[in-house]
């Protein structure tokens, strides 16, 4: 299979489970979509205005999960662990079904999403990807919060460092390569907070699905959940996988090195904003050739059609 050729889910494959946020029962449907359609929602509970494209313009709610509406109000939350597999896994066009407001949580990661993914396959179109390639550096900054993007050479590296007062997370970094690594510890890696929030997260009204079956929970120097970590820097390695999902409502796969210390949802969606502003910023360009030796793309195959 090429990896140079826009991709799609085999067969149709479903997925049951509760929204992290909502606390509601949600039945999501991953359908093969022709190329070219990108990645699209549609809310089955609903009769009408109810496809949701999402895209960096289209963020409503950053707080504690991304939020995509359409121009009729109508919402999706917490897709980014899904948009995380999705990009990792080289899904370029899917319809997506959905039956609530929130995409499951599952248990916390993106594992379930890959696993059911890889079960049905994935097949291969010849019609050629597109990618982002980008031109100029571009910096935010929010308080402490600091998050970048540079031009690289052929491949997405993502640069990520958290800091926590908690003794056990404490200051966790991890630098990735996001086309060529193994990224299985980055999917199984799971959405955690520390026990002191758990109650304000229940005075916002969010987090009524929350359990230790599908979020870590820290407490002073010790795991909660049974089993303890799944891998050394999960907790930062969930980080990244927030922010390959985040990155994804680009619209495409990316070429850049992104570092990120201390920051979220919330700073990866202003940096895309950032970074689109201005054209001189990036270029959007398509495959010529449908085989290059490199395993996603080298240069002299591009074109341009910014």
């Amino acid at each position: 299979m090429s990896a140079l050729s826009q991709k799609t889910v085999k067969n149709p494959l479903s997925i049951k489970g509760i929204g992290l946020h909502t606390g509601e029962p949600v039945n999501i449907k991953i359908n093969p979509a022709e190329p070219n359609t990108g990645i699209v929602f549609k809310r089955t509970d609903l009769n009408n205005n109810n496809y949701i494209i999402p895209s960096v313009f289209n963020v409503t709610n950053t707080s504690f999960c991304t939020t995509v509406s359409n121009e009729f109000g109508v919402k999706v939350s917490t897709i980014e662990h899904l948009m995380g597999a999705l990009f990792g896994l080289g899904v370029d066009n899917a319809l997506i079904e959905v039956d609530s407001e929130e995409v499951p949580i599952l248990d916390g990661s993106a594992k379930e999403f890959v696993e059911k993914i890889n079960l049905v396959g994935i097949k291969s179109s010849n019609i050629p990807i597109k990618i982002i390639k980008i031109e100029k550096k571009v910096s935010i900054k929010d308080g402490t919060k600091t998050m970048s993007i540079e031009p690289n050479k052929i491949s997405l590296d993502i640069d990520f460092e958290i800091k926590y007062n908690n003794e056990l997370i404490g200051t966790q970094r991890n630098l990735i390569n996001v086309y060529e690594e193994d990224l299985s510890e980055i999917y199984s890696s799971r959405t955690f907070c520390v026990y002191e929030d758990i109650e304000k997260l229940k005075k916002m009204n969010l987090a009524k699905g929350g359990n230790l079956n599908n979020a870590l929970v820290v407490k002073d120097n010790k795991v909660l959940n049974e089993g303890g970590l799944r891998n050394n820097k999960e907790f930062v390695n969930h980080k990244i996988l927030d922010c390959i999902g985040d990155l994804y409502l680009s619209g495409y796969k990316i070429i850049g090195k992104v570092y990120c210390s201390q920051g979220g949802h919330k700073l990866t969606n202003q940096l895309l904003r950032e970074v689109f502003q201005n054209k001189d910023n990036f270029k959007i360009i398509e495959i010529k050739e449908k085989n290059i030796p490199h395993s996603l793309i080298n240069r002299k195959y591009l074109r341009s059609i910014a």
